[in-house]
């Protein structure tokens, strides 16, 4: 008989979890010693220890720095994110609302030095602003029949968007040239919304693409909404679902398709000028 999903997942946390207890054994460090190391509390080290928690990526890069095992960070990594969450159904994850779902991102972009981000029909969620947000989120509440919360959950959206104003992080987005023209809330929304691409596109971790739609003999057809974190996670958004990637040829693969969609598009000047037009027509 074959496991549960979340048996399954269980199974796949507590082998990372074994693999970190035998580092710091291998290492000869106690858990409280290893705890100090890695600058947090005694039980946290033994939450993880026993799967009760799972670790972040920067909780394994901390672990394995403190055992002298720098070169098993990527496999713990991968394994890790892949035991937390290779599918994950929104309607398990949004059932009290949609404002919990957004702190849930916080501890993954923290650790995050580089993201990459495709939408061919949405903006980018680090860069809504709170009105877009909140029409955004209160039709996917209305579509998924969950709690309307949009009122908490797009102030909490653009507040964790703060992140790109903060060092150490580089962000590169790609859209296609329709975001612009689809109108999510009422007219002042969405020229607020287009009015902070312009902004947003010009501070210097930001990198913003647009691929026009006159874009003749296309390396590559519009895909998924993708965002892909350094080089270790892919996460496609669906309707019903989140889609985690952690398997290197299958990322491998997103970040192929992300430089050929790179390749299409436009930036600085001539970007501003799609934007621009797209304000001009809401006129």
């Amino acid at each position: 008989m074959s496991l549960s999903p979340s048996s399954s997942a269980q199974a796949a946390r507590e082998r990372v979890a074994q693999r970190l207890h035998a580092l710091r054994v291998e290492a000869g460090l106690t858990g409280g010693e290893l705890a100090a190391r890695c600058g947090w509390t005694h039980s946290k080290s033994s939450r993880i220890e026993n799967a009760r928690t799972p670790p972040s990526p920067d909780d394994i890069r901390r672990w394995c720095e403190a055992c002298g095992a720098q070169r098993q960070v990527p496999d713990l990594v991968a394994e890790s994110l892949n035991a937390e969450s290779q599918y994950v159904e929104w309607r398990r994850r949004v059932r009290d609302g949609l404002r919990r779902l957004q702190g849930s991102y916080v501890e993954l972009f923290r650790s995050t030095s580089l993201f990459r981000v495709y939408s061919p029909t949405l903006v980018p969620g680090l860069l809504q602003t709170e009105g877009y947000a909140r029409a955004l989120l209160s039709a996917n509440a209305r579509m998924l029949e969950i709690p309307d919360d949009a009122n908490e959950a797009a102030p909490a959206r653009t507040e964790r968007s703060q992140i790109i104003h903060e060092r150490g992080h580089r962000f590169v987005f790609l859209i296609e040239e329709a975001v612009l023209r689809y109108q999510l809330g009422d007219h002042d929304a969405m020229a607020a919304q287009l009015g902070h691409l312009l902004t947003a596109g010009a501070l210097p971790a930001v990198s913003l693409g647009i691929i026009p739609a006159a874009t003749a003999n296309r390396a590559l057809w519009p895909q998924e909404v993708f965002h892909m974190y350094d080089d270790s996670l892919v996460s496609i958004e669906t309707l019903s679902a989140r889609v985690t990637v952690t398997q290197p040829s299958e990322i491998a693969l997103y970040l192929r398709a992300f430089e050929e969609l790179r390749s299409m598009a436009v930036y600085g000047a001539d970007a501003r000028a799609l934007v621009v037009r797209a304000i001009d027509a809401l006129r």
